[in-house]
């Protein structure tokens, strides 16, 4: 089982099969090199963690979730290319074979590396004072993972206009175009945040981790292709769900009208 950090920039609590992470970095909640290694650490543990379901990651404070690269901290000599950990920046952008839901809950500014962590979660849940940008293009450099995400997950035009102004926008236009899924109270954000790692929590994690698993792979195939590989069981976690006990639970389940009971094998 993942042992819990009280310590530290990066905070972790278990609940049931529920991982939060709460990135605790004052005063901006910044992420240098040391804290994104140990970031890294903390998902691939989830990762690997058979006990573990569902994630949230959160960031401690009201005025910050996170504004990505710490600046002072380069600076101070930490390479803007250097060794971000496995994972990559912030420990989860880059992790392989990550099949677990994730859950983003941000509240105050989340703005270049911050929002592009949050990109990296599957959902996203935002307080009403959340505030949101790309400024990279104001220091001379590029965001680079918000580059290949943002023009595939809203429209293209959006997109370039985040990118190429650097401008910020609220939680409200955030929603409209589908960043985020819900908007909540920021006294609200948390619970909410819990409610819905509950939720799946109680659902087939195998089925969850064939979603993850074909949705990266299928993204840059043709759709027959990935059906085609679906229908032949090339992918891995496609083949362990199909062989196993929680798909047969699913249809007894079904048959005796009652809620299904999975365990993960």
């Amino acid at each position: 089982m993942m042992e819990m950090r009280t310590e530290g920039p990066v905070k972790t609590r278990v609940e049931g099969a529920v991982l939060e992470v709460t990135l605790d970095r004052p005063k901006a909640n910044a992420i240098d090199l040391k804290t994104s290694r140990l970031m890294g650490e903390v998902f691939r543990d989830f990762r690997d963690d058979a006990a573990l379901r569902v994630c949230i990651l959160r960031a401690a404070g009201e005025k910050f979730f996170c504004p990505g690269w710490d600046l002072k901290a380069a600076a101070d000599g930490d390479a803007v290319d250097g060794d971000y950990g496995i994972g990559g920046f912030g420990g989860l952008q880059e992790l392989p074979h990550l099949n677990k839901p994730v859950i983003a809950a941000v509240q105050g500014i989340c703005c270049g590396g911050g929002l592009e962590l949050a990109l990296s979660a599957d959902l996203i849940l935002c307080s009403d004072n959340a505030t949101f940008a790309l400024p990279e293009i104001r220091s001379g450099t590029v965001a680079d993972a918000a580059s290949i995400k943002l023009p595939k997950r809203i429209p293209y035009h959006v997109a370039m206009d985040l990118l190429l102004t650097g401008r910020w926008f609220d939680a409200e236009e955030a929603h409209r175009w589908g960043i985020v899924k819900e908007i909540c109270a920021p006294s609200e954000l948390y619970s909410k945040a819990w409610d819905l790692a509950r939720l799946l929590e109680s659902g087939p994690p195998l089925v969850y981790a064939a979603i993850k698993e074909v949705v990266r792979a299928a993204e840059n195939m043709a759709f027959q292709d990935a059906m085609s590989r679906i229908g032949k069981r090339q992918f891995a976690t496609v083949d362990r769900l199909y062989s196993s006990e929680d798909q047969l639970e699913g249809a007894k389940a079904f048959a005796e009208k009652r809620d299904p009971v999975w365990k993960g094998r």
